[in-house]
């Protein structure tokens, strides 16, 4: 199961976004093309610098009422994948990529992902320690 996953991402996954190139740069040209992965990664690298930083301050506002700040947490690693997928030359990355940039389009993201963490931790399948 791990295995046929991490075979997908590593393999299908950028044989699919090189054909999309090979097509986008035989339609608009090789240099458009090479400008366009050029400039989604830096456009993406700024907004995600910029999302962290509301993330960051969001972080320690719950801190600072006592409160652990579990959603900022996962808001947290949303943009961090966010920022190393938009980095990697590809249209369907950068679409996902911008996609966990939005707030808007991550929310439900991480609703999903803290649903399915709070169901792995029900079912023992993790177990979270806090500080020894």
């Amino acid at each position: 199961m791990v295995f046929s996953r991490l075979f997908l991402l590593f393999t299908v996954i950028p044989l699919i976004e090189l054909f999309i190139l090979i097509r986008l740069g035989s339609v608009i040209g090789a240099a458009w093309t090479v400008l366009l992965v050029v400039g989604t990664g830096a456009l993406g690298a700024y907004l995600a610098r910029h999302q962290g930083w509301f993330v960051w301050r969001d972080i320690q506002t719950e801190l600072n009422i006592g409160r652990f700040p579990g959603e900022q947490m996962l808001d947290a690693l949303l943009l961090l994948i966010a920022g190393v997928v938009l980095i990697t030359p590809g249209i369907i990355t950068d679409l996902v990529g911008f996609a966990l940039l939005i707030p808007a389009s991550r929310a439900p993201i991480r609703r999903f992902i803290s649903a399915r963490l709070r169901r792995m931790s029900d079912d023992g399948t993790i177990t979270f320690h806090g500080p020894e």
